[in-house]
């Protein structure tokens, strides 16, 4: 190996592990609401399906969010992009903790949604400025394991401020202190092309029409939309995002149970974020390496395997020990096809176009979620059973394998 391709490979490893490293923290800003919810509750008196809709305002103000800002990340370059959200979506947290109504909650929950949408389709449109196709599904595998790790951290963090007695909003107040870090990080060690270290971009297999650097930001739009598989896979990822929020949402609320304050359960949830982390990682290699790039294999897999653990998790007592590794299972295969879901963008679009379309993938992921969120609201408060998260979970991850079947790249 020539000293050129090895300061450019390390050039390459330095770029994807500063980006994992600033989305590692992002989900401090946005996946700790569920931990929050009963304070809420009982401080405010806002009913579950009302916080229900609060959450999908995130969602949604995230999915606009994205359709802009992917299209603005091929446009400007994802460096910028990343870190101003980064720092946008710390302050706007700060904002949501001294809400004292469901408006006074919405409307800044709602803005940190927008702020939050502007860190993964421009992260994307970086790392496929660095990686050829070859190594994309590994690549998207790490990014997709640091967004489960943030998962991670954002349960954690939420879990000890309720274990130290603190109220609710010191959950919007500390974690988001560490996204603030790591924006700044991102933008000081960021570059985001090859070019602007003076190296030669990655060669590539992708047929040249797709790299065309002169496209406007409509006719990236266009050719997105006309993408018949593309459309296909938006679609299924539309289902499968209403089952991971789901989750990550409600599992909280089911583990914490009435007496939020002192329960004995609420650490088993954070088994679910560190099996998304483990399954994202995996299913990246694994779509590279035993399925030879073929992403809707492991998609189909991974979404039956996910249906068949949810079901086991809402026949399992709450207290149960096999508890913790279920609900392992139950992330692990809920969220692992995301790898294989992003690497479709630059697999079915090319380079060019990545940013555009997973801002657009994406949009439609947040969407599904947007509208599971008062629904599971209202079936756990007119049911009296916080278990359906899983049932709903199971139904909406068949729906997703049965609608990725036709992928093909």
């Amino acid at each position: 190996m020539s000293s050129s391709t090895a300061n450019f490979r390390s050039a390459q490893w330095r770029i994807l592990l500063a980006t994992m490293f600033c989305y590692l923290f992002f989900y401090t800003g946005r996946q700790t609401f569920g931990f929050a919810i009963p304070g809420i509750e009982q401080e405010l008196g806002i009913s579950k399906t009302a916080l229900g809709w609060a959450s999908a305002a995130l969602l949604w103000a995230y999915a606009l969010g994205q359709w802009i800002n992917g299209n603005l990340g091929d446009r400007f370059g994802g460096r910028r992009m990343m870190s101003l959200g980064a720092v946008l979506s710390c302050g706007l947290n700060w904002v949501v903790s001294f809400g004292s109504s469901l408006v006074t909650l919405v409307v800044p929950w709602a803005a940190n949604g927008y702020a939050q949408s502007m860190g993964w389709a421009p992260g994307s449109r970086v790392l496929s400025n660095w990686w050829s196709h070859r190594e994309r599904g590994k690549v998207y595998g790490l990014y997709v394991f640091a967004a489960g790790l943030s998962s991670v951290l954002a349960f954690s963090t939420s879990t000890l401020i309720l274990e130290l007695e603190l109220d609710w909003r010191w959950i919007f107040r500390l974690p988001v202190l560490l996204l603030l870090i790591g924006g700044i990080g991102y933008f000081l060690i960021v570059r985001d092309r090859p070019e602007d270290l003076g190296f030669t971009p990655p060669d590539d297999d992708e047929k040249s029409d797709n790299e065309q650097t002169t496209q406007t930001s409509w006719s990236r739009y266009r050719s997105v939309l006309s993408n018949r598989r593309f459309l296909i896979a938006s679609l299924a990822i539309g289902f499968q995002s209403a089952a991971r929020y789901g989750l990550l949402i409600w599992v909280p609320v089911h583990f914490l149970g009435e007496d939020w304050k002192n329960s004995d359960t609420k650490w088993i949830s954070i088994s679910l974020p560190i099996g998304m982390a483990c399954g994202a990682i995996t299913s990246g290699w694994m779509s590279d390496r035993l399925f030879g790039s073929n992403r809707s294999k492991v998609i189909v897999l991974f979404m039956i395997l996910a249906a068949a653990s949810s079901l086991g998790m809402f026949f399992l007592p709450k207290d149960s020990s096999l508890g913790i590794a279920l609900l392992f299972l139950t992330g692990f295969f809920a969220y692992g096809p995301q790898s294989a879901f992003w690497a479709l963008c630059p697999d079915l679009l090319g380079k060019t176009r990545s940013g555009t379309g997973t801002g657009v993938m994406n949009t439609c992921a947040y969407i599904f979620a947007g509208f599971g969120e008062p629904l599971i609201g209202w079936i756990i408060e007119t049911n009296h059973s916080t278990s359906l998260v899983f049932v709903i979970v199971a139904i909406a991850c068949v729906c997703s394998a049965l609608i990725a079947l036709p992928i093909r790249r």
